[in-house]
């Protein structure tokens, strides 16, 4: 078996993989540039929320950040065209890694595959054939790769698609609530088919979307039933790009596919003037990938098998507390409704202070306090906020009533915990995060009397 992993077989998947996923990232800086997402979601707010840990990336926070994109354009291009490969991969899963991990309010899971394939991108040898590197330097340019560099991408690709699997069979996605709210209130879906805004249409695509990513990988891995794959997954994603405008994931996926096939099958139809792949071809040392295999690809294997399952070893539903949610295949589950009023007080003289969220947030920022992690990190915005202010203060959310699919809204943060006084863990739960078994999980927030100190507020905050 392990033998077979470095069998030498022709490496026109992997070269024409590299075109694509250089385009397609190429382009999404490009739909980034042309939906002011830069300036909507990264520069106009007073604070990002960050992954927790990685708060010191808002030294991006400035005009420079457009600069910032411009080179990931070029090195996505460069990537494209195998132009200075390795540093090219290697600027590019930096530039990526500083955006996906400065802001969670518009969390996409396609931004977390484009890191995870950009990272793996940095140790391949995608520039042998049919690059700039290759052109200017002839004595790089080889036809062969080790066979476990194909597993490696299905391998990934397969984690998204079993594990999206896995997490549909639940009753928000069975019952078709989750699907009912995806298409309710697409104008191009009411005005093309106002007759499948039904139940029984959602409810078949509930199932049809839990066959889809069940099936696909086998039906991509066996032969006979390849083709049939193929024209399934160009309908299920185009259907969703139209429909459903979910960027670029449903082109990023598709690219897989070159994987799924025999490599001189991909070599026959790209790349037509590339040699067939001989014996005497086949000689490379692989002897360095036998080091990056076993010292690289195997740790990293085994953390996609173990992130999306972390969620088990973490007390309470990870659909409620979303501990355990991110950098997983959770992906399109449910529909989060809700936002946090908070309680200021003034620790000095007991009084609770005036605050209103949209001092610190936008509109579309509010409406994403409604996670753990987010109404705990917006809590530490408001203590420093009013530390610059002299005051030193303990911030509870008073109200955090979230529904999920239209369920009965329910208190998720017990508003009696300074939010400011407790840590943040990725790997246990919180004790702050209601559950069905706590009184206050049905209760109102609590109307008090306090009297009210009123503060000018702060126009810019530098976190």
């Amino acid at each position: 078996m392990l033998k077979s992993l470095f069998k030498a077989v022709d490496n026109a998947p992997l070269i024409v993989f590299r075109i694509f996923f250089g385009l397609i990232v190429f382009i999404e800086c490009i739909r980034t540039f042309n939906e002011n997402r830069i300036n909507a979601y990264l520069l106009k707010p007073k604070v990002n929320f960050t992954f927790i840990g990685f708060e010191w990336l808002n030294f991006l926070k400035n005009d420079y950040l457009y600069v910032h994109y411009v080179l990931m354009m070029i090195a996505a291009l460069f990537v494209a065209i195998g132009f200075k490969y390795r540093w090219s991969t290697v600027l590019l899963t930096i530039g990526w890694s500083c955006i996906y991990f400065m802001q969670k309010t518009d969390y996409r899971h396609h931004y977390y595959l484009i890191w995870l394939i950009c990272i793996i991108m940095c140790f391949m040898p995608a520039d042998k054939y049919a690059s700039a590197d290759a052109k200017i330097n002839p004595e790089i340019k080889t036809y062969a790769m080790p066979q476990w560099i194909s597993f490696l991408f299905i391998l990934q690709i397969a984690c998204v698609y079993i594990f999206a699997s896995f997490c549909k069979f639940n009753p928000e996605w069975l019952d078709g609530s989750f699907i009912d709210q995806l298409f309710s209130g697409r104008r191009v879906y009411n005005k093309l088919s106002p007759k499948l805004n039904t139940p029984w249409f959602h409810q078949l695509m509930s199932y049809l979307g839990i066959l889809f990513d069940t099936l696909i990988i086998p039906a991509m891995l066996w032969r006979r039933t390849r083709w049939l794959a193929v024209f399934a997954a160009v309908f299920f994603h185009m259907f969703n790009a139209y429909f459903l405008g979910i960027g670029i994931f449903p082109f990023l996926s598709l690219a897989f596919t070159v994987f799924f096939f025999k490599p001189e099958e991909i070599r026959k139809f790209f790349l037509r003037k590339k040699p067939v792949l001989t014996e005497e071809l086949k000689k490379y040392h692989f002897k360095d990938y036998h080091i990056l295999f076993y010292v690289v690809i195997v740790p990293y294997v085994l953390l996609q098998l173990l992130l999306p399952v972390r969620h088990l070893a973490i007390e309470g539903p990870v659909m409620w507390t979303t501990e355990g949610d991110r950098l997983s295949w959770r992906v399109m589950l449910n529909y989060r409704l809700g936002t946090t009023r908070y309680k200021v007080v003034d620790k000095a003289t007991g009084q609770q202070i005036s605050f209103n969220n949209k001092e610190l947030l936008t509109d579309y920022q509010i409406l994403k306090l409604n996670t753990p992690d987010v109404i705990w990190q917006m809590a530490q915005f408001i203590k420093e906020y009013y530390k610059k202010q002299g005051i030193d203060v303990s911030v509870y959310a008073a109200r955090s009533n979230v529904t999920i699919n239209r369920r009965p809204a329910k208190r998720l943060i017990d508003p009696t915990v300074d939010l400011t006084a407790v840590p943040w863990s990725h790997f246990r739960h919180h004790d702050w995060i209601l559950s069905e078994n706590d009184p206050k999980w049905n209760q109102d927030a609590p109307k008090q009397n306090y009297k009210i100190q009123k503060l000018t507020p702060i126009k810019k905050l530098d976190l």
